[in-house]
């Protein structure tokens, strides 16, 4: 067999254990928490660093507009803004980037959800101690057990894996599950669940 493909079936198949063993009910009650912020339209901000960055953004894309084209998008805002990022990091720090705006456009009872494979990075910490502060309700898309930012979410959603790739594909997944189950939930009139 040719290298590639076995290294390719190899990949997928660790990828496919980690998703069997995903922790469902944590995710289920992540969407719970989501539909609420969708009642009550309230905002929810996202985060992550790097590829988790990148996921952070795709999912405020998916939210505001998969959703959006049902006449009713989510008010989900990615923190990515590059000259905000760029100006806190420079003024202030970098653990700052995204406590910074939490602090100045979050209300309590909205939603952030970081996305991180470690739960360690100072930034993502620091984001979920200030959203605490605020009375936000914390959604934690994690990896490797969930780090230092695990008790600080009020809802973890931990891959349980300590490979960053299958951790950010999963992230992605959760990503695209939840908009195709909100999308799908809306379709049908909200029901009450």
């Amino acid at each position: 067999m040719d290298e590639r493909i076995a290294f390719s079936n190899e990949y997928l198949a660790t990828l496919t254990g980690v998703l069997r063993e995903l922790p469902l009910p944590a995710l289920g009650e992540a969407m719970k928490v989501i539909e609420r912020a969708f009642r009550e339209r309230r905002h929810i901000f996202i985060c992550g660093n790097g590829g988790s960055a990148a996921t952070a953004s795709h999912m405020a894309c998916d939210l505001q507009w998969t959703l959006g084209r049902t006449g009713k998008g989510i008010k989900a805002i990615a923190l990515d803004g590059l000259p905000t990022i760029t100006a806190i990091a420079n003024d202030s720090s970098y653990a700052e980037i995204f406590a910074v705006q939490i602090e100045t456009l979050a209300d309590p009872a909205d939603v952030l959800i970081v996305i991180t494979g470690s739960g360690n990075s100072p930034n993502i910490v620091r984001a979920a101690e200030v959203a605490r502060g605020k009375g936000l309700t914390t959604i934690g898309f994690l990896g490797m057990g969930g780090g230092k930012v695990l008790p600080l979410v009020d809802v973890a959603v931990v891959v349980p894996s300590r490979d960053y790739g299958p951790i950010e594909d999963v992230h992605m997944v959760f990503d695209h599950l939840i908009t195709a189950y909100l999308k799908s939930w809306v379709e049908a009139g909200c029901p009450e669940r």
